[in-house]
């Protein structure tokens, strides 16, 4: 473990950092090495000085070689947390400030390079289910080292969580800063820490709703056995209409305040005004306003990893000269983040800030086009092509901002719809890494490329194409998506809104088509013969019993003749 004093230039592969400042320190850390893989940072423990703020005593986080990078997020006095950030390249820098006050802030910090595509199994996972267990990596072996696993937690509706873990053993350590578990009550890692847990133990935890995460972060030395969990779901006893909520989507942002909670502060739908006043909510049993994100008066702000939508609901009485209610403003804000939406609602009552939290994402779709007119989508799947033909694709941002651009960073093509191994680069960082790919400048919400159908070797019959997607502000001239193919030194730097990605797929060669094809007109052409064999079959017994009964016929016609012969009339002749 190094004790740098104040700032320094990190090449190893991980490291350990435990610091130590004093008042009005201003140092800075830079992570950096030429390796194909992205670093993970933790801050498994920090100490900032009594009663600081983030204006005055932090630690920044950036995506890149220098704090010009963008911002990759904020570690500071009131962060309930345990800090967990991750790089999108091979650099990564920390700047920690402090204030004038005299104390001894402590800080302990480890990083570690990593391959994001590398899974480790069973670590991690979506639990939906009214009871359930998870258990850590390899348990009860040792578990693996440099792990993050998360486990997301979400029962039925006014229902609650408990988690009991029935083993637990984790390097020991007073403040848990080698490896611990975090439970978290809510489904993000940001905030909501309920408890941070190593060593020998058996804690339980318990969820004020019915979703709750779980955390798993293990270093590079001393591995024990991890743990055992199991979880329940109770019913809440009282289950309440909230007071307030927010939902954010790619195109709107809806706001529902309870008519019970309005009363409670002294007001009615009537006393209710967005920043656009012309903007009025649907009233049934609670007070809904619904409307785009970029009308009623929203004001959108680029804040370089993320965009925010933010607008106002004011309460205020009407039809009075004076007033002694208090003054109270509804600040709903919609975070557009790398990988989520962040949802937040603010509520000021004469300067003091309520907020909550939720999860959502941007709308994104991938689909294949006839043409380079982009008119008309591929609804068939699998998509069957010939080989080396053209094929168009497009990526479709849906959403109501009309100054939001779409950009395809990269591209992969895989045999497999869980892109394992073997995976083929059609682009990647912007760049064209295939011959016969041909990609369109950004065009608004829509990203586009065209290539040539291929097929990989050892005769699997399909491909999946997967492509990360970039998401800009338009007015931004500087931004990621309006800079193209760029080196990876270069990538560190730049900047960008948002990023997800979208798989389409299968494509399959037509001629795997005509081979089924094949194969079922032959099945057709024996059942055909096999029925028109039955078919002769049947009319040859037929014709067969048909003469046998003329036969018969015609024997008894004959028999009976012969009869009548033998005994024909006589006349008696008279004595």
């Amino acid at each position: 473990i190094g004790v740098p004093r104040c700032g320094a230039s990190l090449h190893e592969l991980n490291k350990a950092l435990k610091i130590e400042l004093k008042a009005n320190a201003n140092c800075v850390w830079q992570i950096q090495r030429n390796v194909n893989q992205t670093i993970r940072l933790i801050f498994s423990y920090f100490k900032f000085a009594p009663s600081s703020s983030c204006e005055t005593e932090s630690i920044k986080v950036y995506d890149g070689p220098s704090t010009n990078s963008p911002l990759l997020g904020q570690v500071c006095n009131d962060t309930d947390a345990v800090p967990v950030l991750q790089s999108s390249s091979d650099s990564l820098t920390f700047h920690i400030t402090t204030n004038s006050m005299a104390f001894t802030r402590n800080f302990f910090v480890f990083y570690y390079f990593f391959s994001p595509e590398k899974k480790i199994e069973n670590c991690g996972g979506q639990l939906t289910g009214p009871n359930g267990t998870l258990t850590s990596p390899n348990y009860p072996e040792r578990y693996p080292e440099f792990t993050y696993c998360v486990w997301h937690i979400q029962t039925a509706k006014n229902s609650k969580i408990n988690l009991q873990f029935q083993d637990l053993f984790l390097e020991l350590d007073r403040n848990c800063q080698f490896d611990f578990t975090a439970v978290y009550d809510g489904l993000t890692t940001n905030t909501g820490l309920i408890g941070k847990v190593c060593g020998l133990a058996q804690p339980t935890f318990e969820s004020s709703s019915n979703v709750m995460t779980v955390v798993l972060s293990t270093d590079y030395a001393n591995s024990y056995r991890g743990f055992s969990a199991q979880y329940t779901s109770t019913p809440l006893l009282a289950p309440a209409e909230p007071n307030t909520l927010l939902t954010c989507s790619s195109d709107s942002m809806r706001i529902l305040l309870s008519k019970s909670y309005l009363t409670s502060l002294g007001y009615n739908e009537t006393h209710l005004r967005l920043n656009d006043p012309s903007c009025s909510p649907a009233v049934t049993d609670s007070v809904i306003f619904s409307f785009p994100l970029t009308s009623c008066g929203t004001t959108k702000k680029d804040e370089g990893h993320s965009i925010t939508y933010t607008n106002i609901i004011s309460l205020s009485a009407t039809g009075n000269i004076i007033t002694r209610q208090k003054s109270i403003q509804i600040i709903a804000k919609c975070k557009m983040e790398n990988n989520s939406t962040l949802e937040v609602i603010y509520i000021t009552k004469n300067n003091i800030i309520q907020n909550t939290t939720a999860v959502g994402k941007y709308s994104v779709s991938m689909s294949f086009y006839d043409s380079d007119t982009f008119s008309k989508p591929v609804s068939e799947s699998p998509y069957y092509v010939d080989l080396n033909q053209t094929l168009f694709a497009q990526v479709s941002l849906h959403s109501t901002d009309a100054n939001l651009l779409v950009f395809v960073d990269t591209c992969i093509a895989s045999p497999q719809p869980d892109f394992g191994s073997l995976t083929y680069d059609l682009i990647r960082s912007g760049c064209n890494k295939d011959d016969t790919v041909v990609t369109y400048p950004p065009l608004e919400h829509y990203g586009r490329f065209k290539f040539n159908a291929f097929r990989f070797l050892q005769s699997f019959a399909s491909v999946y194409l997967q492509c990360d997607i970039l998401i800009c502000d338009s007015k931004n001239p500087n931004s990621r998506c309006t800079e193209g193919c760029i080196s990876r030194q270069k990538r560190a730097i730049s900047s960008y809104t948002w990023k997800t990605n979208t798989i389409v797929g299968p494509i399959r060669l037509k001629r795997d088509l005509r081979s089924a094809d094949h194969s079922e007109s032959l099945t057709k052409a024996d059942a055909e013969e096999t029925l028109n064999l039955q078919q002769y079959n049947f009319y040859t017994l037929s014709f067969v019993v048909l003469i046998s009964n003329i036969i018969i016929v015609v024997a008894v016609i004959l028999k009976y003749h012969n009869r009548q012969t033998g005994y024909s009339y006589q006349k008696i002749q008279s004595s």
